[in-house]
């Protein structure tokens, strides 16, 4: 008897030590390009929200937008054009209102850091030298299309394509070119910051206008409000440092 009156008297008195909690899951489907910003900024927003725990879903903004047109479960939708956060909100999984532009980025050609074929200026990918040039698919990649769009511009695309080799996102073709696996690369800005160690940028590439990055909650989250906080902590003063920090500009 005195053996079960103390085992009831610890579950009495300790009832939060033996009984653990649940933590709520917030899921951020995100433009590759963020990885590195995001990831940093998971800690922050996870002390400042007791009991959440973020889960990020890395990939080409429109292979993310197929996922989420199909059903996958996601809280929060980061693009990295307005293309495919409009398509969103065309099926409804994102409230027009609700889209804010939280960063901008502009294409660059890099190359390896030792950089083997010499390339310091465009004409130089045209040389017999430069074998293999790295592009982000562009009909799922925001990347890929906004390198598509300019090296049209420059009546260079179609001069180029015999020699492209295509990545899924920019974070694959960050890869190959770390790995030397192409001679050069066209991806955004930031993912050059991300790459600084491994890869050295050339020039800027001319764009119409700097691809812009939108964030929305998704209208049918399981978790409303976290997505909404989500959403404000990337616009706030802490979340914009950070993504300064990588390569982002603030959006205007």
């Amino acid at each position: 008897m005195q053996r079960i009156a103390a085992a009831l008297l610890c579950v009495f008195l300790f009832p939060a030590s033996v009984v653990p909690v649940a933590a709520q899951e917030l899921i951020v489907s995100a433009a590759a390009s963020l990885t590195d910003a995001f990831t940093v900024l998971k800690d922050d927003f996870e002390k400042e929200h007791p009991g959440t725990q973020l889960v990020f879903n890395f990939g080409a903004s429109g292979a993310l937008y197929r996922q989420i047109e199909q059903g996958a479960p996601a809280d929060v939708f980061a693009s990295a054009d307005m293309r495919w956060m409009d398509e969103a909100i065309r099926i409804g999984r994102v409230e027009s209102m609700e889209s804010k532009v939280f960063a901008q980025n502009r294409i660059v050609l890099a190359v390896p850091k030792n950089n083997p074929a010499g390339v310091s200026t465009l004409k130089d990918l045209e040389s017999a030298g430069v074998r293999r040039v790295g592009v982000v698919t562009p009909d799922t990649s925001p990347a890929g299309n906004y390198t598509r769009q300019s090296l049209k511009d420059l009546e260079l695309w179609e001069v180029l394509e015999p020699k492209y080799i295509f990545a899924e996102n920019v974070t694959q073709l960050l890869s190959y070119l770390r790995l030397g696996e192409v001679d050069a690369g066209f991806f955004f800005a930031s993912d050059a910051v991300r790459g600084a160690d491994v890869v050295a940028v050339v020039r800027e590439m001319p764009m119409k206008e700097p691809a812009l990055f939108p964030i929305a909650p998704l209208s049918d989250s399981k978790q409303p409000d976290l997505a909404q906080a989500f959403v404000r902590f990337i616009l706030s003063e802490k979340g914009q440092a950070v993504l300064s920090g990588y390569g982002f500009s603030k959006a205007e």
